[in-house]
């Protein structure tokens, strides 16, 4: 039974690509591209885009993404949908409140953020990022790094970080849109 044929469920690497492909570095990626700056297989990078075609992310030739309707998403259901709780003190890489561009625009209230890894720069509280190898993806990518930590902003934080994420997000959103109508 294919996609087609049975219930499409989002699944967090939909939006890691999604992000990727809204980013700087990802504009004019191709799929086989966007596999490779992921860490992953032109396969699953396939099988995400025709998730986002069925939820309307996507246009029906994968190709532009649905600003508008990610932006709902992220607001308002990314929570829902992908839940984070943050976890014991590891050392790892900064995150959500503890990363810029959210660190830059309010101050710390002591807890700090990461993802897990032992060649983490911080030590916090760690967070399962939406994607496993985030650390490998945004290492020479700082705009979709940037991205990945507002996001986990709008999964994690209180209604000050929500509300700087979702100013920084349309800063992105902005970037793609104009890309695209050139």
């Amino acid at each position: 039974m294919g996609i087609k044929e049975r219930q499409a469920v989002m699944r967090p690497l939909d939006i890691v690509i999604l992000l990727k492909k809204i980013s700087p570095a990802g504009y004019s990626m191709n799929g086989k591209q966007l596999a490779e700056s992921l860490g992953i297989s032109a396969a699953e990078v396939s099988i995400a885009l025709e998730r986002n075609r069925i939820a309307g992310l996507v246009d029906s030739e994968k190709t532009r993404v649905n600003v508008l309707a990610l932006m709902d998403f992220l607001v308002y259901g990314i929570r829902y949908c992908f839940p984070v709780q943050p976890g014991s003190l590891v050392r790892g890489i900064p995150t959500a409140s503890s990363a810029n561009p959210i660190k830059s625009r309010i101050t710390s209230n002591g807890e700090d953020y990461v993802w897990r890894n032992p060649n983490g720069t911080a030590r916090g509280q760690a967070i399962t990022p939406l994607y496993d190898n985030v650390h490998i993806a945004v290492k020479n990518d700082g705009d979709f790094y940037a991205m990945l930590a507002i996001v986990d902003s709008l999964r994690l934080g209180k209604t000050r970080e929500r509300q700087a994420a979702i100013e920084e997000l349309k800063k992105y959103i902005s970037q793609y849109v104009s890309f695209k109508q050139q």
